[in-house]
């Protein structure tokens, strides 16, 4: 009888235990990825020739990560889904910038559909983080504004300033205006737990931002942003000629680097063609 009450004992302790790792955030957190398309561009930008990189085209990417506790969107796309609709074929969009400047993007799938394929409505998605306010990481963000956002100050200052621009036109973001904000410095642990965090890198905007997201399986990786848009500049350190501080770009750089040391993550380059297609798209995952 003591040895029958002694495996009951254990298993309960096993179970409490099971539970108690469950309510804490232990489960698997899983990171999905989403394909934006591919938009043209110019390597020179990025002190690059055309005949140094592998693919001149740049990936436009976005990602959710799942957690126990809630759920992060990682920017949102180059093209809002409401202004096209998919076909299972490539698309062509052309996107008309403020300054005047057009930019070509093809897609195939729109950034919401592959959430809902994924079982998720933008809704559902507790945190929005964007890496920074550059059209083409935030063509959906207006989808999410009843998530919490998470964002560097400055950047906010940037994105929605107090004093309406002369010319006001319609703003992917801005319905963000109305969202819960919350304004985050240094290295701001999103879940409590260490395995999501956003990492400062400014140089690209002031309030540009990395995401280190920490997995079971897959190991560590970190979201670059746009801290790189070709892998070429990280091999051949080059730095882009239109940032708003190169300086503290190369700055950024040095330190993710540090960072990547301390903790054995590896980078993704968010623009990296060739790298993203290879990626496994939602509603497959990493974990």
């Amino acid at each position: 009888m003591k040895k029958v009450l002694l495996s009951v004992g254990i298993l309960l302790v096993a179970l409490a235990f099971v539970v108690e790792s469950r309510a804490q955030g232990t489960s698997p957190i899983r990171l999905y990825v989403l394909d934006g398309g591919a938009l043209e561009s110019d390597p020179t930008r990025y002190r690059l020739t055309p005949q140094e990189v592998r693919a001149t085209q740049l990936s436009i990417t976005a990602f959710l990560v799942v957690h126990p506790r809630g759920t992060l969107m990682w920017d949102t796309g180059a093209v809002p889904d409401d202004s096209w609709t998919p076909t299972g074929r490539p698309v062509s969009k052309r996107i008309y910038l403020s300054d005047g400047r057009e930019r070509p993007v093809t897609l195939t799938k729109s950034i919401t559909g592959q959430l809902a394929e994924a079982g998720i409505q933008p809704s559902q998605v507790t945190f929005l983080a964007l890496s920074h306010a550059h059209w083409d990481h935030t063509a959906n963000a207006n989808s999410f504004a009843s998530a919490t956002w998470l964002t560097r100050q400055v950047e906010l200052d940037a994105m929605l300033p107090s004093t309406p621009p002369e010319v006001p036109a319609p703003s992917t973001f801005a319905r963000l205006r109305t969202s819960r904000t919350i304004a985050v410095s240094g290295e701001y642990d999103v879940f409590g737990d260490g395995t999501v965090v956003l990492l400062p890198t400014p140089g690209h905007t002031r309030g540009h931002q990395a995401l280190y997201v920490k997995l079971a399986n897959a190991g560590g990786v970190v979201l670059a942003g746009d801290l790189y848009h070709y892998p070429e500049e990280r091999t051949l350190n080059r730095l882009p000629t239109a940032d708003i501080d190169v300086e503290q770009t190369r700055q950024s750089r040095v330190w993710l680097e540090g960072f990547l040391m301390r903790t054995g993550a590896r980078l993704w380059i968010q623009h990296d063609l060739t790298a993203a297609a290879g990626w496994k798209k939602a509603p497959a995952y990493y974990d």
